[in-house]
């Protein structure tokens, strides 16, 4: 399972997203977090279909998407749906 992280750098809900995603990554380490900034890796993004920054996007195994959430998500909220996409 991938956690993508869709962001901007002069995003301020950036930063607090990635302070999140920081705590699930110490909870969860075998989660895969990759940030991708949407002005650099604009492909990625224009194929996710990113509209805004922050956007989290869950992957399955298998590549498809099982979960996306826009705005500053809670440690919580990444947790329960990282368990759904299992």
């Amino acid at each position: 399972m991938n956690l993508l992280f869709f962001s901007s750098a002069f995003c301020d809900p950036c930063i607090q997203t990635r302070g999140v995603l920081k705590q699930v990554a110490m909870l969860l380490p075998d989660v895969k977090i990759a940030e991708l900034d949407v002005a650099r890796d604009t492909a990625e993004a224009e194929k996710a279909g990113i509209r805004s920054t922050p956007t989290i996007v869950i992957a399955a195994a298998d590549g498809s998407e099982v979960f996306r959430a826009e705005g500053v998500p809670t440690v919580n909220q990444v947790l329960v749906a990282l368990a759904k996409a299992v």
